[in-house]
């Protein structure tokens, strides 16, 4: 009999030992996940006014993702903005820089690729197309994956459904992995992805400087449980700005890299003017974490004051910024998750 109660207890003492070498668990009982959100900004689509109006063009590519313990995918999200705004050869805005800009996820069939795709697929399934092709791919096998001469999908299967270049869905699918952090979401939660995008401090050129078409958007990346309550978020920003003469001449680099505020870290330059002495970055990591056990609506009802920053005391401690951009992209973000 003792010997048997001795066998139970080390097949037991084993069990736990396996375990606790294997997957994390998180405090509820499932296996911890990680969160990670990516942006890929180029600029170098615009072009100088001259015949036609000039073109400031903002695209960025965002991806969403959760990683599990064995490093690979569980699920993707893939969306794209392309923020165009034009001026003329007199160095005058002539996009209604006050209209909203919708991402190719929320204009859908308005995007109007699928009459010229072969595949007659519009961008947004075949994007959705190639966030299942990479769930179950490690990093190194998303930035192994097949591109040929013109900038497309190598492998026949993938072939099949995406035809458009992939070679930016492969870089911030990679940047997003790379990003991926242990910030509370659990296996099962669903993944959410929200962008939005305003243009209002754009400005015509004049005697007293060069024009500006400035492109200012925020991203977020959440998970949330079957209770609709936010599991895990991650929050960003980028800030792609074009500036032209008076003739409609572009003067910015336009082939010069667009960090977000999250890759600028420090050098973003906001903690020397902080009330707080916290940087950009650590502020809206600190909201991230504060809306952690929220659902959408909680977050959209969160107390506001007449200077737009938060009403609530403890998290104004953390964060001094304007949180009502914040606010929407992650209630979106929620929202979207499915």
């Amino acid at each position: 009999m003792k010997k048997s109660l001795a066998l139970v207890l080390s097949l037991a003492l084993v069990f736990t030992t396996l375990t606790a070498c294997g997957k994390s668990e998180s405090k509820d009982g499932g296996e911890a996940i990680k969160t990670g959100l990516g942006i890929v900004t180029s600029i170098a689509g615009s072009t100088n006014a001259g015949d036609e109006d000039g073109l400031a063009q903002a695209y960025s590519y965002i991806a969403a993702v959760t990683v599990g313990s064995d490093n690979k995918i569980i699920d993707c999200k893939l969306d794209a903005a392309q923020t165009n705004i034009n001026f003329s050869k007199e160095g005058k805005l002539t996009t209604d820089i006050a209209a909203g800009f919708q991402t190719k996820q929320e204009l859908k069939d308005a995007y109007g690729m699928k009459a010229a795709s072969s595949i007659s697929k519009e961008w947004y399934e075949q994007a959705n197309s190639f966030a299942e092709f990479v769930k179950g791919k490690t990093l190194d096998e998303v930035k192994g994956i097949s591109i040929n001469e013109e900038g497309k999908a190598g492998d026949a299967d993938l072939a099949s459904s995406v035809t458009v270049h992939i070679g930016d869905f492969v870089a911030v699918v990679s940047k997003a992995v790379s990003n991926a952090q242990d910030l509370g979401a659990k296996s099962g939660d669903k993944l959410g992805l929200g962008t939005t995008t305003t243009a209002d401090k754009s400005k015509d050129a004049s005697a007293e400087g060069d024009g500006l078409a400035e492109a200012y958007a925020f991203y977020s990346a959440v998970t949330v449980d079957s209770s609709n309550k936010i599991t895990s978020c991650a929050i960003d920003a980028s800030i792609a700005d074009v500036n032209f003469s008076t003739e409609g001449v572009i003067t910015s680099d336009i082939n010069a890299e667009v960090q977000s505020k999250q890759e600028l870290k420090d050098a973003y330059g906001m903690k020397s003017a902080s009330g707080i002495g916290k940087e950009w970055f650590e502020q809206a990591n600190a909201f991230a974490k504060y809306v952690v056990g929220k659902t959408a609506d909680e977050v959209k009802g969160m107390s506001v004051n007449e200077e737009g920053k938060t009403g609530d005391a403890d998290l104004a401690s953390s964060v001094t910024v304007h949180v009502a951009p914040f606010m929407g992209i992650v209630e979106k973000a929620a929202t979207n998750a499915k």
